[in-house]
């Protein structure tokens, strides 16, 4: 029988003695997916017969409106030990989400103590590092031996997040270096700290924005980084769990702009139906919009087309060809900006290389196009008329235009978004393809008509 069939079993029976035997052997995040799957009215069942520190770390896994429903159910008391007991930046997480007369009244459960760190906590900017901190960490001075050091992380180790560095501070509570546990574990115990010290360290500001933590994270592949203040006053630190959530949280955003729509601010399944059209509605529109310009595009060449109606054969050959290679560049771009690859002085950089990568793109599109005619045309299976060899050079050489200005466009856009201080996601595979899609018809249209004039045109 399935975990889940048997808990709810046990629950249903009133079986609580079943139920204490299962629930301390499971992690905290298999508590949390047991807690999911359960009905509502069984969640606060089997979430009161966690122990205190078990269910704090248990309530951080859990989606916020099962926290809000969990909160729902239990008593007064029973959230204020629940609250006290979460780790600050996932208590953070969960109070930034609530509505405000709410929030008064949660932090009110809060000891003194608590109540200060959340208050601070949410004073800071949204989405900035301080918003993702917790205040509960190692610090030492650098005249304390390493044996004070020892005792000192034995008293108050336990309720830091996670002691794999030592801050050492100043008087003042500037940070001026860190160690490794390990640095300490293996001195001498007569030693002072200020020997181990080198003095060379690497932090976070309190206002830094959450996304550009990323970066600091995968260069210096730390578990945790210190948060300073302006004066390098430290004032907490910042793991890289909390990091993976911002990661998460930052691909699904760009994700999402790829597919051209606005981003979504809550999960698909929680997001309402009115709120979900209108995210998508807007950049539907625009590109309807700007799909418009193909038909009059094509109203433009109408003559060349009623002359030489092989030439609308290739019609989607040819823009889609122009608008996959202007998505390919635009998100190799887009990913390379978002690593710190690229910047906005490799423009030039950039544009060559994209410069001999279409031209050499739209020669292979474009001798497979001339190929495929020649094919056709020589098999008998299908009758490009006496004109056929001039067709099939203007499949050729619009391809090579067309993919060679795709690449360009869909790898500059991104720089002139970025240049102008917007989001260069929003250059996302639509917009791209859309632009190259009526652009396209003008390099195929005006190819023909040089080369087919005097003959079909």
């Amino acid at each position: 029988m399935p975990i889940t069939n048997k808990i709810s079993e046990a629950i249903h029976h009133r079986n609580w003695k079943e139920l204490k035997g299962v629930v301390p052997f499971l992690e905290p995040s298999e508590l949390a997916g047991l807690i999911l799957d359960l009905p509502n009215g069984d969640q606060a069942v089997l979430f009161r017969l966690l122990p205190e520190a078990v269910a704090a770390q248990t309530f951080s896994y859990l989606d916020h409106d099962v926290q809000q429903s969990l909160m729902a159910q239990l008593g007064q008391r029973e959230v204020a030990q629940l609250l006290n007991g979460v780790s600050p930046d996932d208590r953070t997480a969960f109070l930034e989400e609530l509505p405000a007369p709410v929030l008064q009244r949660t932090l009110q459960l809060l000891t003194d103590d608590e109540r200060a760190v959340a208050s601070t906590l949410l004073g800071y900017p949204e989405h900035s590092i301080g918003r993702k901190m917790t205040p509960y960490y190692v610090a030492v001075q650098p005249d304390w031996t390493v044996s004070q050091v020892l005792t000192h992380i034995r008293r108050v180790g336990k309720k830091s997040e996670t002691i794999t560095h030592i801050y050492v501070i100043d008087s003042e509570g500037r940070l001026i270096d860190d160690l490794g546990i390990a640095q300490i574990l293996f001195a001498v115990e007569e030693v002072t700290i200020e020997f181990l010290m080198d003095r060379q360290y690497v932090s976070l500001r309190v206002t830094d924005r959450q996304e550009d933590a990323i970066a600091q994270f995968k260069r210096y592949d730390r578990a945790a980084l210190p948060v300073t203040t302006d004066d390098d006053i430290l004032v907490g630190i910042v793991t890289a769990d909390d990091i993976l959530d911002v990661i998460e949280q930052a691909d699904t955003e760009d994700i999402q702009k790829f597919g051209g729509m606005e981003s979504l601010d809550l999960p698909y399944t929680k997001t309402p139906l009115l709120q979900m059209v209108r995210k998508r509605a807007s950049w539907l529109i625009i590109l309807f919009i700007g799909e418009m310009l193909t038909a009059t595009a094509m109203g433009y060449f109408e003559d060349e087309i009623a002359k030489a109606v092989v030439l609308a054969l290739f019609v989607p050959l040819i823009i889609s060809s122009g608008g996959n290679s202007g998505s390919q560049a635009a998100t190799l771009i887009i990913r390379a900006m978002a690593l710190k690859e690229l910047t906005l002085g490799d423009w030039w950089g950039v544009m060559r290389k994209e410069l001999f990568s279409g031209f050499l793109l739209g020669t292979v599109l474009g001798s497979i196009g001339l190929l495929r005619i020649t094919i056709w045309q020589n098999l008998g299976w299908y009758d490009y008329g006496i004109h056929w060899l001039l067709v099939a050079f203007t499949v050729f050489f619009s391809l090579i235009g067309i993919v060679l200005w795709g690449t360009i466009s869909g790898s500059m856009i991104p720089f002139v978004l970025r240049r102008f201080r917007l989001d260069p996601a929003t250059s996302s595979a639509p917009f791209v393809a859309t632009l190259v899609d009526v652009t396209g018809l003008v390099i195929y249209f005006s190819v023909a008509s040089i080369l087919l004039r005097g003959t079909l045109l």
